[in-house]
């Protein structure tokens, strides 16, 4: 069997999971995005595959843990 690899990536403003060069939804953080990738990764390791499943830290987005936008004002 293969590799599965999923890269949750910030994309305009949110969040979403590479997998196979192809990144065909948005999420609005990188917890949801997460959830997602791991119930795919799941699937892929029912299969026989290899799994990765990579995550930025809080660098990456808007600079916070779970990387959701921060309502005004907040710190």
């Amino acid at each position: 069997m293969g590799l599965a690899e999923y890269m949750i990536v910030s994309k305009s403003g949110g969040w979403t999971v590479l997998h196979d060069g192809s990144a065909d939804h948005d999420y609005d953080t990188k917890e949801a995005a997460f959830e997602a990738a791991v119930a795919a990764a799941s699937l892929a390791i029912r299969q026989g595959h290899e799994v990765h499943v990579s995550v930025p830290g809080r660098d990456a987005g808007n600079n916070t843990a779970l990387g959701a936008k921060n309502p005004q004002g907040a710190p």
